[in-house]
């Protein structure tokens, strides 16, 4: 879907937290996610630490979209 989207000219961020699936069906601009069963928050974290996780996740996601790329590109987020 990404990559249908793309070339209509719109630029994708897809949040994965399988990062090679997501490379192999074409994602470009990827930004990786926490784990498999909460790839966007952690239950072991405090809800204001959660929140605080998924919010650095979106922005990273954002910033991504800003981001000139010639090649499929992952973002790492610093999960704290």
């Amino acid at each position: 879907m990404t990559k249908a989207i793309e070339r209509q000219g719109f630029p994708v961020t897809q949040i994965a937290n399988l990062t090679p699936i997501a490379k192999t069906v074409g994602a470009n601009r990827i930004v990786q996610s926490f784990s498999i069963p909460y790839p966007m928050g952690d239950p072991k974290k405090t809800p204001e630490d959660e929140f605080a996780m998924r919010e650095r996740i979106v922005e990273k996601a954002l910033d991504a979209l800003t981001q000139d790329i010639q090649d499929q590109t992952i973002y790492k987020v610093d999960m704290g």
